[in-house]
């Protein structure tokens, strides 16, 4: 079930819609949890929800660009993403971690993505998506770090999704392994064995070196 942090006969939209009012006391919108805006949706109030898309479209737009290494129906997978999540809110039991859980969605939406892709180009009907570096690449990195960035991608097409999602979530996102775990829907041993895989591949067919995979 959702989160019901908040009471929901006693609150009350007050300044035109712009806070809640809770007892004897009004919070701004922008000021209020995740979770608070959460058990908003899941009663029916759509200010909720509308926020918790201001507060998170930009995150899964930068995870799915970032996978990918483009930008290709990226609009459309958050655009589903968000869809999900609205008509799921209630197996969502804790409204805080709302932002990881929408994660896992983008994920599994762009594995499916992916994986199409793939299969269409074993059958020979598409072509490989080209690495867009302006979308990926911090605006700070310099021309030889974007040159190892797009090679890094070339080569990541070539793998299979889980693998590669896996890979590009610790080290392209960033996330502890936990985390990756938790975004890919699996356990902590099988997203160890995804990262691995692709480190050794990488350290095979790539002139920089990578680290072994630790905790």
């Amino acid at each position: 079930m959702a989160s019901r942090s908040l009471d929901a006969p006693k609150l009350r939209l007050v300044g035109g819609g712009r806070a809640l009012a809770r007892g004897d006391r009004a919070t701004p919108f922008d000021e209020l949890s995740d979770a608070e805006l959460v058990a908003l949706a899941a009663e029916g109030e759509p200010l909720g929800f509308a926020l918790l898309y201001r507060r998170h479209s930009g995150f899964a737009l930068t995870l799915a660009i970032r996978i990918q290494g483009n930008s290709g129906d990226v609009e459309d997978i958050v655009h589903d993403a968000f869809l999900r999540a609205h008509g799921r809110l209630g197996e969502l039991r804790d409204g805080a971690a709302f932002r990881p859980w929408l994660g896992s969605i983008v994920v599994r939406l762009v594995r499916t993505r992916l994986r199409r892709r793939r299969l269409l180009g074993a059958l020979g009907l598409t072509t490989p998506e080209p690495v867009d570096l302006d979308a990926i690449a911090s605006p700070s990195a310099d021309s030889e770090s974007r040159v190892l960035l797009a090679q890094v991608y070339a080569l990541l097409q070539t793998l299979p999704a889980d693998d590669r999602i896996a890979w590009t979530l610790r080290y392209i996102e960033r996330h502890r392994l936990e985390a990756v775990a938790g975004l890919t829907d699996c356990s902590l041993a099988t997203a160890k064995r995804r990262i691995s895989r692709v480190q050794r591949f990488l350290a095979g067919h790539f002139v920089a070196p990578f680290s072994k995979e630790s905790a």
